[in-house]
């Protein structure tokens, strides 16, 4: 019996075979039964995702093909009849891409149509980390997107910037960085979260090349403005090319969709982002219900395409998060400028500190991270059990306890919600602080398979 399981389970950790699958294929079918009783509302993200399709191929009159309910979140005053001028509120245009591939099959089936399609992504992500990662890489991705996306992953198109995230990881560790930088300009392009990551990715590179100076294992704080001079006198040795591709195509496409509707292209994302109140999950939302019992009363409003706390120190919540991003932010990377960390582990520092900071914190910002946690960690105990509980919590806040009642606004009253979002963000805060001063050797990765002949396939750093 013990042979057998041993064989089993060497057999879905392997590289070959149809038994590798097999974890990928039964995640896919649980997720889409995760997401099938939403699959034919017209109030999900997908059903979102299909007016602004229709609506940017086809005019505002496409919204009369849709039921009356599905399009309201558009107002009268941003549609513009004639097609090709309507652009996504809240997303980077580029994304009318992945929500016009679904529009290939009927109208009534287009979010069982795009969860195929997110069920694809997810398998070449699974492909990828079972071709390229560490043994038990694909696994422990599958594990975490059952777990903490299993309503999420194919009813959201998170998976797609997350994919591209983890093809510029895999083609900087093999110093292929045209490669890397396309990848990350893409996956910018549909979510903006990459962006973040450029800095890094910058660092890898000269760091690969030998042009970036590489400072003194000691750096105390009458060293720094020396060690900084040194980094910053070598700017002349620096290579330009590849960012210089990134921005060309950002620019570029986002340029071109500038000249069918500038406000959409540029301006309503940054407005979007900017004035949106701290949403309900958020870490900053647990410290607001912490202050209504200290006299500072909030209640709950549902704008900008999800449920958010309002209060009297909404503002103050916020800017304290935002000074702690920037902080994380320049921790992290000077981690990297001192070699502590690799390409890897600075992008997954960065997200954690983004997620963990940020005024938002939808259940499907879990996805962002999970290729590369497993990519780095591969069923290591810590991340399966710290992760996996983070994963847990997010899938009983979202589906469980949201569809506890039927009226959205009433749902902080649903028992144990803000104790169930209190717990994870304070979880997810303890992760991020060990992860960035590696608190019991968390970012330890684990080893990747042998190199091809010619070809770089280790961590570009060791921690």
């Amino acid at each position: 019996m013990k042979k057998n399981l041993l064989t089993t389970w060497d057999a879905l950790l392997t590289r070959n075979g149809i038994v590798a699958y097999l974890p990928i294929i039964v995640v896919c079918i649980l997720m889409f039964c995760g997401a099938s009783w939403q699959i034919f509302w017209p109030s999900t993200d997908a059903a979102r995702y299909q007016c602004y399709a229709l609506v940017f191929w086809l005019g505002s009159s496409a919204t009369q093909i849709l039921p009356a309910s599905q399009c309201t979140f558009l107002h009268a005053s941003t549609l513009v009849h004639a097609p090709f001028h309507t652009l996504p509120l809240e997303y980077p245009p580029l994304t009318l891409v992945i929500f016009s591939l679904s529009m290939l099959a009927p109208i009534p089936y287009y979010q069982l149509v795009f969860a195929m399609w997110m069920a694809l992504t997810s398998a070449l992500i699974y492909w990828l980390l079972l071709r390229y990662g560490p043994r038990g890489a694909a696994l422990t991705f599958a594990l975490f997107a059952l777990v903490g996306a299993w309503a999420t992953a194919e009813g959201r198109f998170d998976l797609v910037p997350a994919a591209l995230t983890l093809l510029c990881v895999l083609a900087a560790e093999r110093k292929h960085w045209t490669a890397a930088y396309i990848a990350l300009a893409f996956g910018t392009l549909l979510k903006i979260y990459p962006l973040l990551l450029l800095p890094a990715l910058f660092i890898a590179e000269q760091r690969a090349a030998k042009s970036l100076y590489m400072p003194v294992e000691k750096v105390t704080l009458k060293s720094v403005a020396t060690e900084l001079w040194r980094t910053l006198r070598g700017i002349g040795a620096w290579r330009w090319k590849n960012s210089l591709v990134f921005f060309g195509i950002v620019i570029g496409i986002t340029a071109f969709f500038a000249l069918l509707d500038f406000q959409g292209a540029v301006v309503s994302q940054l407005s979007y982002f900017t004035h949106r109140p701290v949403q309900i999950e958020s870490t900053g939302s647990t410290i607001l219900w912490i202050a209504a019992y200290f006299g500072y009363p909030a209640h709950v409003e549902y704008t900008f395409g999800s449920l958010n706390i309002v209060s009297a120190l909404g503002n103050s919540v916020s800017q304290f998060f935002l000074l702690a991003f920037v902080l994380g932010y320049i921790y992290t990377i000077w981690l990297q400028w001192r070699g502590k960390l690799d390409v890897a582990q600075t992008f997954i520092a960065l997200l954690l500190v983004f997620i963990v900071t940020g005024k938002v914190f939808s259940p499907q910002y879990l996805i962002w991270v999970m290729p590369l946690l497993a990519f780095t960690n591969a069923l290591d105990g810590f991340w399966l059990l710290f992760w996996g509980t983070i994963s847990l919590l997010t899938t009983i806040i979202y589906p469980y306890l949201y569809t506890r009642t039927p009226n959205i606004l009433l749902v902080q009253f649903v028992p144990g919600f803000i104790q169930f979002v209190a717990v994870r963000d304070v979880l997810f805060v303890l992760v991020t602080l060990a992860y960035l001063f590696n608190w019991f050797q968390v970012r330890r990765r684990k080893p990747l398979p042998p190199a091809s002949p010619g070809k770089e396939t280790g961590p570009l750093l060791e921690s």
